[in-house]
């Protein structure tokens, strides 16, 4: 891929280069290797921890790395040139927090001033997070998720190129989640980078275009999530409800063709499970059996890929410095 400036790849927005920091004894963040594309939405994954959190900071500025090199839009986070890099970035940390005697627009206000936005963006913009109503009710009467969707307002005043989103659904009703991901769908369409961490895998699987998973402060894979499966070699799961043949009989006729393990449970149900080379020749099988009433394929979930990575895996086919990660 072609490069520019300081060696940056033209497309990446974010790139760091053996990143570590230290506090004290503690190694936070482990020779880090990660690439950002301009206008993506990319995942962030980990356990408590793992460094998420620390990596977010020193992509914007607030920490230094003890170590290794870090790219913000083709600066480093630090010093005048990257003060206008930081106008562009926006950022809703995991705990948000804000003074209780001030209006949510009053809120809203104050970090435009800090943000030097202009405040008559401000209603607007509380209107587009579902805060219209309560733009004038005092901070310190607001739920938790009104406080997340607060939160979210700010980190997207001055229209920002990069947005920075720590667990941002946090107290969000189903409503209001789905909403989220229609605004940041928005933004999206307009070219804008999203970064997000969440714990809730199921959430953000099917939303992200590539994800990163962290571990004790070391990136372990990257990638789409099918490329993490097939990293993976996770089985492919055939569930066939109310099947009235004879299991033991279709279970001898899946081993003849395949490598596969079979499971009843006691509704009539069976899950087989087989690699995904054999996915073609299962399907032939069942097709051909009688006595199926429905099949449904089921991938490797995101949680599936995370908690696969439970031990030391060598380098994969994202470039992205998987060096045999310690989980």
């Amino acid at each position: 891929m072609p490069t520019g400036e300081n060696g940056l790849k033209e497309t990446a927005i974010i790139e760091m280069r053996q990143v570590t920091r230290r506090f004290g004894t503690i190694l936070a963040v482990d020779g880090v290797d990660l690439s950002v594309r301009r206008g993506e939405m990319f995942g962030l994954i980990g356990h408590n921890g793992a460094g998420k959190s620390t990596l977010f900071k020193m992509m914007l500025g607030l920490e230094q790395p003890t170590s290794g090199e870090i790219f913000v839009d083709g600066q480093r986070p630090r010093g005048e040139a990257f003060r206008q890099v930081r106008r562009a970035l926006g950022y809703l940390p995991e705990n948000v927090a804000f003074y209780d005697n001030l209006t949510g627009l009053e809120t809203l206000c104050f970090f435009a001033d800090l943000k030097r936005v202009e405040r008559a963006t401000c209603p607007d913009l509380l209107a587009k997070v579902g805060l219209g109503d309560a733009a004038r009710r005092l901070v310190r009467g607001y739920s938790k998720g009104m406080r997340q969707r607060l939160g979210f307002a700010q980190a997207l005043l001055g229209q920002p190129r990069i947005l920075f989103l720590d667990e941002p659904t946090n107290g969000l009703d189903p409503e209001g989640i789905r909403e989220f991901y229609r605004i940041l769908g928005e933004l999206r369409t307009q070219g804008v980078t999203v970064i997000l961490t969440s714990h809730i895998l199921a959430e953000i699987q099917e939303r992200v275009e590539r994800l990163a998973i962290m571990k004790m402060g070391k990136i372990c894979a990257t990638g789409t999530l099918q490329s993490l499966r097939e990293q993976m070699s996770l089985p492919l799961r055939f569930r066939i409800d109310r099947f009235d043949g004879d299991a033991d009989v279709l279970g001898r006729l899946l081993r003849q063709t395949a490598e596969t393990v079979v499971h009843e449970s006691d509704r009539g149900t069976l899950v087989v499970e087989c690699p995904r080379i054999h996915k073609m020749a299962v399907l032939r099988v069942l097709s051909a059996t009688s006595g199926i009433v429905d099949i449904r394929i089921e991938e490797a979930s995101l949680e599936d890929v995370f908690m696969g990575y439970g031990k030391e895996r060598g380098n994969g086919e994202t470039g992205s410095g998987m060096n045999g990660g310690r989980l």
